[in-house]
């Protein structure tokens, strides 16, 4: 079997409402805040760029006018840069995502609006093709240090993966990063309102959902916490 080398469609989920970062959210969505010297989706689409996406979908809700001031259609930035609205009902991570799909190829990557992931994504690609499963998560050896540690992943599976029934066999977390094939969203979407947390579980549960494992910890700006660190990781990695 020939797999593709070209990257798919890259999903930004950069909706929220970011109730964490307030008051700096209060006016600007959390995409917008500066972070280095300059609006954090900014860093997200050069890094994307260097690990060779050319095609970005930005699911965008609260103030996101104000992303799509900036972005633009992302030539500046080296890619193509289109746009999913929420409109006025928040429609949770999966919500968003299925109201992306005319957008959207039959595979396509997801991550999270908040999320600095330096990582290499042609394997993690390469791993979802030869999976032969509908969707793929990666994970990082987490052991409850940046985050809560939800996934049970051993020998390249993932046995357990939830955000609420934690176990003691919780080493690693979601990193914040998927690869999934457009039809099983679709085919949640006639459920109704999801969240992708929702959809990872009930793969699990049905053996559809392969794992794959990264070594560099993540950053966030989800948090203020999140945001100092991701601020000076940044800024050390600019200087150098």
């Amino acid at each position: 079997m020939v797999f593709s080398e070209k990257l798919p469609t890259l999903v930004l989920l950069a909706g929220g409402l970011a109730t964490r970062l307030r008051p700096i959210t209060t006016t600007i969505p959390k995409s917008m805040v500066e972070v280095a010297g300059e609006p954090f989706i900014a860093h997200q689409l050069r890094l994307a760029v260097h690990q060779g996406v050319r095609d970005i979908v930005l699911c965008v809700g609260y103030l996101g006018e104000q992303i799509e001031s900036f972005v633009g259609d992302g030539a500046r930035f080296g890619c193509k840069v289109r746009y999913s609205y929420d409109g006025p009902d928040l429609l949770g991570t999966g919500g968003a995502l299925a109201s992306a799909l005319p957008l959207l190829d039959q595979d396509f990557m997801v991550m999270y609006g908040d999320s600095y992931l330096d990582v290499r994504l042609s394997p993690i690609y390469e791993a979802f093709q030869q999976s032969g499963k509908p969707a793929l998560m990666v994970v990082f050896r987490n052991e409850g240090l940046w985050d809560y540690s939800n996934v049970e992943f051993s020998n390249d599976k993932i046995h357990r993966y939830s955000k609420i029934n934690r176990t003691p066999k919780m080493h690693y977390i979601d990193y914040g990063f998927g690869v999934l094939k457009s039809d099983l969203i679709r085919e949640w979407a006639l459920k109704g309102r999801f969240d992708l947390a929702n959809l990872y579980g009930s793969l699990v549960d049905e053996y559809c959902l392969a794992g794959y494992e990264v070594h560099n910890r993540f950053y966030e700006i989800g948090s203020p916490d999140g945001l100092r660190e991701t601020d000076a990781y940044l800024r050390n990695r600019i200087s150098k």
